[in-house]
């Protein structure tokens, strides 16, 4: 006779719906309301501390002085991290300043075609400035900030949410005036419309935690498949 496992099973899952550890503020990291989250200062966006290194998507807006032909032409930086200009050819610029990428360019010019060429490069649109988001969702990476993003839409982006994810566990990191702050959401509330949904900028981290209670339904429908019914109720009980 098959040995009765729901008991085994039944303990498990309760031992997976522990609560994860809560926020704690720690060296260099401040926890706050979501509400109390601030906005990021001009400054924290585009790290003004350092120069703006141009990387792959930017798209550069360059003037040859005098040559109309290579006059407000634009170009777009390719994945690889260059450019392609006429006269010049292709020209790596990834982790150049656009003053940089001026001087290399007037070096390429000059070889063959203009003499002492004077030319001006600036970042027309950036396709740096991005939002990572990591953890239980089903495509994790880098996504670029175009115009408003918000939290539910950086999920989309991030192909949604994995059936481990526990949405009342997704953590917000963010930078402001050098301090680092982390605030938590409950995913599921949002979508439900009780809070709004919040607006993401650039630089800031999103990590979905996972729910150990559906990854212990997970691994013993695995290795005891005859237990469909007991188990799916059980797990039931422990959806975030």
């Amino acid at each position: 006779m098959r040995p009765d496992l729901r008991p085994i099973v039944l303990a498990l899952l309760l031992a997976g719906c522990a609560s994860s550890p809560p926020l704690a503020s720690r060296p260099g990291l401040a926890v706050v309301t979501a509400s109390a989250l601030p906005t990021p200062e001009a400054h924290d966006i585009t790290v003004a501390q350092r120069p703006y290194l141009v990387g792959p998507f930017d798209r550069l807006t360059i003037d040859v002085l005098g040559v109309t032909e290579l006059s407000q032409r634009e170009v777009q930086v390719d994945s690889a991290g260059t450019i392609a200009f006429p006269l010049a050819g292709q020209l790596p610029v990834a982790g150049m300043t656009a003053q940089e990428v001026a001087v290399s360019l007037a070096a390429r010019l000059s070889e063959k075609y203009l003499r002492d060429p004077q030319v001006s490069v600036t970042v027309k649109q950036t396709g740096n400035q991005v939002v990572t988001v990591e953890g239980e969702v089903k495509k994790p990476g880098l996504f670029p900030v175009v115009g408003r993003m918000t939290l539910l839409q950086a999920m989309a982006l991030a192909g949604g949410t994995t059936d481990l994810a526990k949405l009342d566990d997704v953590v917000l990191f963010r930078e402001v005036k050098g301090e680092r702050y982390a605030a938590l959401y409950n995913l599921s509330a949002i979508r439900h419309g009780v809070y709004a949904d919040p607006e993401l900028f650039a630089n800031d981290t999103v990590v979905v935690g996972d729910s150990k209670a559906r990854r212990l339904f997970k691994d013993i429908l695995t290795i005891t498949p005859l237990l469909t019914a007991p188990v799916l109720v059980l797990d039931r009980l422990g959806t975030p």
